[in-house]
């Protein structure tokens, strides 16, 4: 007992400096008692944006990216399909909702839903070709596989381009894994249907392929897969944002609706209810995905069409509205200014972070990927001289060189910057069918009288014949024109602007001849046959001149009346030419800006040495005027001896008789504009328009064998109106046209007009 009193009183003893010691250490000190308690509050959920496709719907999500700016509400992760891909990886590179929105503006959407480069940006030899069959039906010939189509209808390189613009240069070939803001764009594997994440893609390859919509954009080749719209598996990724760590997500969903029966007129209408029965089904599967904290974000955009591009500012307001509408659900999760500011700023910081210098010297060009082109001759083409300082776009120029060939399907460019110099890699992918293609042309013309013309036209060009690009070129023609010709166009080197071209050409066809009250006397079957050997030189991509030697034969006879006793008429002539041709239109159907020129002098000697005269020229200057746009035309021929040229027809003296003046010197002119009021479907044609012109033409009273010494009698004028559509066939016109004190005539127009 005596034991465990005297314990107790030892630990009493003990525990009171024990209490001492622990009210010390539990006392706060200075610097404690003056900092403010610390709570414990939750981190933030982290929240996931997911952008659907929808064509030109798809901008509503620039609406909806404003409205989460302006609220303060932060963005963590982003995912994308089609054109939700686009801005989503836009946005996620670092572009600001002001860029997008200026880009929207300054695109040309109807360029890139185009089914090649823009016009100005092809080779001259392609722009040639246009003059010569102005037809955008083309297919491609080979032994192996027979005729094929292009494997889209519109091009890739108007939309790269403008990808290329819209994603910053130095997160372009950035793979999406890298991103500051971690993106997913969502794609289509063509053969299996499986759908792709494309996680270590780089962002513009990544963007390109979830918006290679099936028939109207090529596929794009990732890995060795083909790879489409990613709207047929998945055009709402809710899942993949759950994937991605995403505790609430903002969906935004711009799918189209489906056509009722009366909108579905054609097969390409069947095709397309088909395709979004598809994505409206994945859609909906994704909508159950949905928790009650997420936000889905619906734009009322009615009847905005998918390819309605010219409607995408309404677009942008609709998503802007409708995400206004959800501001109350959206401001619970934004955050205050400062975090939101700063949030933002790590975001553009990344994405503005310089790659790459502006101008660099030029350490190496490389072209990668060719099988039947050669890369030294393209290389000797680019306008990028090793060793020089080179920007980006000066790259970008020279891949729009090589789209303008004709020769390849995609393009992807490749830049590395290192200690002070460029090194540039341009990965080309031929297309299949482009080396030898066949383009099908028709040409109408009819004045609903009794001048009615029909002929069928086809063209075909073989490229890339030898390792300095040769091309053989052979166009033919049946109906009231009748015409076989080849050329062989021959560099002399590999990306040699010189060129040696060698030709044979035979052309037949009816010519009315007219008394001076324009009444038809008689009628003419005319032909010739020509080859030709020439000189020449490419003036970069608009234009060239050549100089050239031939054998031409002429024949005549009359057909009406027909008279037994009059022998036809023959002749065979040396021949010496020049010719200076310049080519920068935008379009042949009905250009807005640009110019066509050409100047040609020609001797022709018989065999009794009798010499013939002659020279023309035309040229073609375009404008635009506000909504208005047109051109205009001149045109001068002259021969010492003959007849070298003749007025009369549609745009020629509209409402006279088609060949009704004629002489040894005619000159002519014209005022045409026209403002637009339509637009055919994708794949169909381009604008419709409705306009006027204005002209006037004379035959010219040339003196005897003198070719410049003419007298200038009174102009004829006429005007017409016309309503035209730019399709695939060609420029097509109907329209009314008179001359001045003269005839007046309606015209059906299937052709070209020069």
């Amino acid at each position: 007992m005596l034991n465990m009193l005297d314990s107790l009183t030892s630990w009493r003893c003990l525990r009171l400096p024990l209490l001492i010691a622990a009210l010390l250490l539990a006392r706060p000190s200075a610097a404690q008692e003056a900092a403010p308690p610390v709570l414990d509050t939750p981190p933030r959920p982290k929240i996931g944006l997911v952008l659907s496709g929808g064509g030109v719907r798809g901008m509503a999500h620039i609406g909806v990216l404003r409205v989460l700016q302006e609220l303060h509400v932060p963005i963590d992760l982003v995912v994308g399909t089609s054109m939700g891909a686009v801005v989503g990886g836009a946005f996620a590179s670092g572009r600001s909702v002001e860029e997008l929105e200026d880009f929207v503006r300054a695109t040309d959407w109807q360029a890139i839903l185009a089914d090649r480069p823009p016009r100005e940006k092809l080779s001259f030899r392609r722009r040639e070709e246009d003059l010569l069959l102005p037809s955008r039906i083309e297919l491609g010939l080979h032994r192996a596989t027979g005729a094929s189509l292009p494997p889209s209808a519109a091009g890739n390189s108007a939309l790269e381009f403008a990808l290329e613009r819209l994603v910053r240069p130095e997160q372009a070939e950035a793979p999406v894994s890298q991103l500051s803001l971690p993106f997913r764009a969502v794609a289509t594997d063509l053969l299996s249907g499986d759908m792709l994440e494309m996680i270590d893609t780089p962002l513009f390859l990544a963007m390109r392929a979830s918006m290679a919509i099936p028939g109207v954009f090529t596929p794009v080749r990732i890995n060795g897969r083909a790879v489409v719209d990613g709207g047929l598996v998945r055009n709402l990724g809710v899942d993949l944002a759950r994937k991605m760590g995403a505790d609430i997500i903002i969906a935004v969903n711009v799918g189209s609706p489906l056509l009722e029966e009366r909108e579905i007129t054609s097969a390409v209408g069947v095709a397309n209810q088909m395709l979004q029965i598809l994505t409206n089904q994945n859609v909906a599967h994704s909508l159950k995905d949905l928790r009650p904290d997420d936000v889905l974000i619906d734009p009322d955009l009615g009847n905005i069409a998918f390819m309605d591009f010219a409607r995408h500012q309404e677009a942008i307001a609709a998503g802007q509205r409708a995400a206004f509408a959800a501001h109350e659900r959206l401001r619970a999760l934004a955050l205050t200014p400062e975090l939101h500011a700063d949030l933002e700023a790590t975001r553009r910081q990344r994405g503005e972070l310089a790659g790459s210098v502006s101008r660099l010297p030029l350490a190496s060009l490389e072209i990668r990927g060719t099988r039947r082109s050669n890369p030294q001759a393209l290389q000797a083409e680019l306008d990028l001289p090793m060793g020089k300082p080179v920007s980006l776009g000066d790259i970008q120029q020279a891949s729009a060189q090589l789209y303008g060939r004709g020769d390849f399907e995609r393009i992807d460019t490749q830049i590395t910057d290192e200690k002070g110099q460029r090194r540039v890699t341009l990965n080309v992918s031929e297309a299949d069918w482009a080396n030898s293609r066949l383009r099908v042309g028709l040409q109408l013309y009819s004045d609903f009288d009794d001048a009615n013309h029909f002929s069928v036209s086809a063209m075909h060009v073989w490229t890339w014949l030898n390792r300095w690009g040769a091309e053989l070129r052979t166009v033919g023609t049946i109906g009231f024109e009748r015409g076989l010709g080849t050329e062989w166009f021959q560099p002399l080197g590999a990306g040699s602007q010189w060129f040696m071209a060698a030709g044979a050409r035979y052309m037949a066809s009816n010519v009315d001849q007219f008394s001076d009250q324009g009444l038809r006397t008689s009628r003419l079957s005319a032909n010739s046959g020509s080859a030709s050997l020439s000189l020449g030189r490419q003036l970069s991509n608009w234009g060239d001149v050549r100089f050239g030697a031939g054998r031409l034969r002429a024949s005549a006879r009359l057909t009406i009346p027909e008279d037994p006793g009059i022998e036809p008429l023959n002749g065979y002539y040396s021949q010496r030419f020049a010719q200076l041709r310049v080519d920068t239109l935008d379009s042949l159907a009905f250009p807005t800006r640009g110019v066509l020129f050409d100047f040609g002098v020609e001797h022709l000697q018989d065999r009794q040495r009798n010499t013939i005269a002659q020279a023309g020229l035309r040229g073609l200057g375009a404008f635009r005027m506000g909504p208005w746009a047109g051109h205009v035309y001149a045109e001068m021929a002259a021969s010492s001896i003959g007849t070298t040229g003749d007025l009369g027809g549609f745009l020629r003296l509209s409402g006279s008789p088609r060949g009704s003046l004629s002489g040894r010197a005619v000159a002519m002119s014209r005022l045409v504009m026209a403002r637009q009021i339509g637009q055919m479907p994708v794949g169909l044609g381009g604008a419709v328009r409705a306009g006027f012109s204005l002209e006037s033409g004379s035959i010219l009273r040339a003196s005897d064998n003198n070719l410049f010494a003419f007298a200038l009698p009174e102009s004829k004028l006429a005007a017409s109106g016309f309503l035209s559509m730019d399709t695939r066939f060609g420029p097509f016109y109907l329209a009314a046209g008179s001359t001045y004190r003269g005839k007046s005539s309606l015209y059906l127009f299937l052709g070209p007009i020069w």
